[in-house]
């Protein structure tokens, strides 16, 4: 079980986007957005201003806690290196989107996961425009909250044929072989889409609304709240290769189905590495 009160640490979240980031949607200044690898890698005066907010306010609820956020990881690079270690860390992405919210897109998240011993068990997408939570637990499921007390319990979809599938596959970071030949494959599927936000991409599927997400890049403050998330709510997720995702994992991509069936299906037909 989780070493500290999850609830607590999804309402710091919600402070943070409620201080930090809604305040400044659609009223980012010409310097409050800049480039980081390339044009569509960016950060905002908001992404560093949150996390700043929501590292202050952890280190008052759990100090014993490694804090790593993605853009602490932008300044220190050797913070990604301690998350295996940690016995515990809280692995926080302040806006997952960026490149949505600098566009003015309300398609945006604050995301965190719970690690304790090489182990995430537990796993928070917050939603700043609707004000809800999508919260998982190792081994307690997976379920949308609502500020008022509102709980409900979520399901992966379930397993349809592979041309009935619609699904998320973000192919940017594939060397151009493989993205070429995935793509092609990919119209084998019903519907292929991408938001450009990790985080509603596993709210969506963790709802049930579609059968797959693949993601070639990994780092862990997009990925291991929403995989934790996917397992609790009974989809199968694995890297490309077949392996268990881990916190310390940075690639190998990753393949969220219904089942192992599905999985495998995918895999053999359209994500072959």
């Amino acid at each position: 079980m989780p070493a500290l009160d999850i609830m607590a640490l999804a309402e710091i979240l919600r402070a943070a986007a409620k201080a930090e980031i809604m305040p400044r949607f659609r009223r980012l200044g010409k310097g409050d957005i800049r480039i980081k690898t390339d044009a569509i890698d960016l950060v905002t005066e908001a992404d560093e201003a949150a996390e700043r907010m929501i590292k202050a306010d952890l280190e008052k609820l759990a100090p014993e806690a490694q804090f790593i956020g993605e853009e602490s990881v932008a300044a220190d690079p050797g913070l990604l290196d301690t998350i295996k270690d940690a016995d515990i860390a809280i692995i926080v992405d302040p806006i997952d989107g960026t490149f949505n919210y600098a566009a003015g897109t309300p398609l945006f998240g604050v995301m965190a996961a719970l690690v304790v011993k090489g182990e995430t068990v537990a796993g928070i997408i917050y939603d700043p425009m609707a004000d809800d939570w999508v919260i998982a637990e190792r081994g307690a499921g997976a379920f949308t909250r609502r500020p008022d007390g509102d709980v409900q319990r979520l399901k992966a979809a379930s397993a349809v044929p592979l041309d009935q599938m619609a699904g998320m596959a973000s192919t940017g970071f594939m060397e151009p072989v493989m993205r070429r030949a995935v793509l092609g494959n990919l119209a084998k599927v019903r519907m292929l889409a991408s938001y450009r936000c990790a985080a509603h991409e596993y709210r969506i599927a963790s709802a049930g609304h579609i059968h797959y997400l693949m993601f070639n890049k990994l780092m862990p403050w997009d990925h291991l709240a929403g995989a934790l998330i996917m397992q609790e709510a009974g989809a199968h997720v694995a890297r490309l290769d077949g392996s268990a995702y881990l916190p310390e994992h940075t690639s190998g991509g990753l393949l969220v189905a219904p089942d192992r069936d599905s999985w495998d299906m995918l895999s053999r037909e359209v994500f072959t590495i």
